[in-house]
């Protein structure tokens, strides 16, 4: 202690500053006035009331800043489209149905459906007997418990996937308000980066998902309403995010995934979207946020992206 007052004391810096730093080393404004002021307590003593009235500022600024708990409970309701290839839709149909998922072979359509999965064709694939799996509205964790069994019985057909194929996600959005959307759409962008290096190269720009890097962030703050936004993205739907969605099914969609019939990776990425969401009705992710300080994310869930990241390292 009596080194740390005499490197103190030897300091260059004002005597008020001198005094701070006593006084938050514990010693009693008498002491301090003894050893800096000459015996001036009064000096010392105002000096000490203009750092209570700075900590008491700094106290209720920091209170004001104050958010609540977020709860990352997964209950939100959600759709997924699981593009692939080397099944008939007559097939994969039969075994869905045997698995107790109810399903239909339907033509290419943009129906919603609350009851049922549907089976479509998309011209845009490649490969023998293509189809689009489409979900009917799911819901949180009982709807990744029907997605799993979904991927179960892919796996049995010997689905697959290439370089055409991808997987979207629906997600709930009827409730956002102007604000969700603008820091969903800004966390998305800061984190593209990060997305991009845990997707397959295919899928981290290509014209079915492409990226936001044309979409400047003072165009997205500009907006005053969805429409606004809608057209920052050219009403393209064929990006990353596809805020098209809303107007046709109030969701919002994310495209960037690439195809898969694996349910982890799938459940992954509905978790990490859904989490994504919850914080932007909150905030945004801060200019430069790496993997590792994602604030929506746990250890595990860091972790398996990170190994991905690696794994599709190019």
């Amino acid at each position: 202690m009596n080194e740390q007052i005499q490197n103190i004391l030897n300091e260059n810096g004002t005597k008020t500053s001198k005094i701070q730093k006593l006084l938050t080393l514990g010693l009693t404004r008498r002491q301090v006035a003894d050893l800096v002021a000459g015996g001036n307590y009064g000096f010392v003593q105002n000096v000490y009331k203009r750092m209570m009235q700075g900590m008491t500022q700094n106290a209720a600024q920091a209170a004001a800043t104050v958010l609540p708990q977020l709860d990352y409970t997964f209950n939100r309701n959600f759709g997924i489209e699981i593009e692939a290839y080397n099944c008939t839709r007559e097939r994969l149909a039969r075994e869905l149905t045997a698995a107790g998922i109810r399903v239909e072979v339907e033509g290419y359509n943009h129906t919603d459906h609350t009851d049922h999965w549907k089976l479509v064709t998309d011209s845009s694939l490649s490969g023998n007997n293509t189809f689009e799996l489409v979900s009917p509205i799911l819901h949180g964790e009982q709807g990744l418990e029907e997605l799993e069994k979904v991927c179960w019985v892919l796996d049995l057909c010997n689905a697959k996937v290439n370089d055409s194929c991808g997987l979207h996600v629906h997600m709930d959005a009827a409730e956002f308000d102007l604000q969700t959307w603008k820091n969903l759409i800004i966390t998305y962008k800061r984190l593209e980066k990060i997305i991009d290096h845990f997707m397959p190269l295919s899928r981290r720009n290509n014209r079915f998902c492409k990226g936001l890097t044309t979409i400047t962030e003072a165009t997205i703050n500009r907006a005053s309403n969805i429409s606004d936004l809608r057209a920052a993205f050219y009403h393209n739907r064929y990006h990353k995010i596809n805020l098209e969605a809303y107007a046709r099914h109030r969701t919002v969609e994310f495209r960037q995934h690439g195809g898969s019939t694996n349910f982890t990776k799938m459940s992954a990425w509905i978790h990490f979207l859904a989490k994504m969401i919850t914080f932007a009705k909150q905030g945004q992710v801060q200019e430069g946020t790496t993997l590792q300080n994602i604030p929506f994310l746990t250890e595990s869930e860091k972790l398996y992206l990170k190994i991905r990241t690696k794994k599709l390292a190019v």
